[in-house]
């Protein structure tokens, strides 16, 4: 009996040991293929600046509202677009100013991640500066006044009229880093 319970114990624990090692193996190739699969579905580019265009076409004969929207998620920052909405041809190349404050008595590092309105909106939206790009570092109650130029190509369907651009800015804790190149 004592045989046959320690041979089952070998055994299992040569199935931990090689179920340990497949995990530790995947942590590892996680983030290479992570990389892989933004680079293939496009994620990846949200948070790098597009090439501008230089004879980019207007479409005068349409308009589409851009809403901005601002949000933090545990950050004592106050943030907001310096104007709620703006009205222009899809091609127009715009240029929209945020402002954040820092409201706490300690230096705070965050960075801001895009999301869109209708969803498909990455796919036409170009933006060329924007403050998503990089970490944001904000001393005890500085305020900041910050860029976003894109432009949103004539290609959009005709149907849409108004789309939605917000911002929501996550604390980067300390050795968090800065997002890829």
């Amino acid at each position: 009996m004592v045989n046959r319970t320690s041979s089952a114990n070998v055994l299992m624990m040569k199935k931990l040991l090689v179920f340990t090692l497949i995990m530790f193996v995947f942590g590892y190739a996680l983030v290479p293929f992570y990389e892989k699969f933004c680079e293939v579905t496009g994620i990846n580019n949200l948070l790098k600046p597009d090439v501008q265009v230089k004879d980019n076409w207007v479409d005068e004969q349409r308009w589409i509202t851009v809403e901005f929207d601002a949000n933090t998620r545990d950050l004592p920052w106050s943030f907001k677009p310096l104007q709620s909405s703006a009205r222009i041809h899809p091609g127009q190349t715009i240029e929209v100013m945020y402002e954040i404050t820092n409201n706490s008595d300690r230096e705070v590092t965050g960075q801001a991640i895009p999301s869109y309105s209708p969803r498909f909106l990455d796919k036409h939206l170009k933006k060329f500066e924007c403050f998503c790009f990089t970490k944001q570092i904000l001393k005890p109650h500085e305020t900041k006044q910050m860029p976003v130029q894109f432009v949103i190509e004539p290609g959009i369907p005709t149907d849409i009229q108004t789309v939605t651009i917000s911002y929501t800015f996550f604390e980067l804790l300390p050795g968090a880093g800065n997002t890829k190149k």
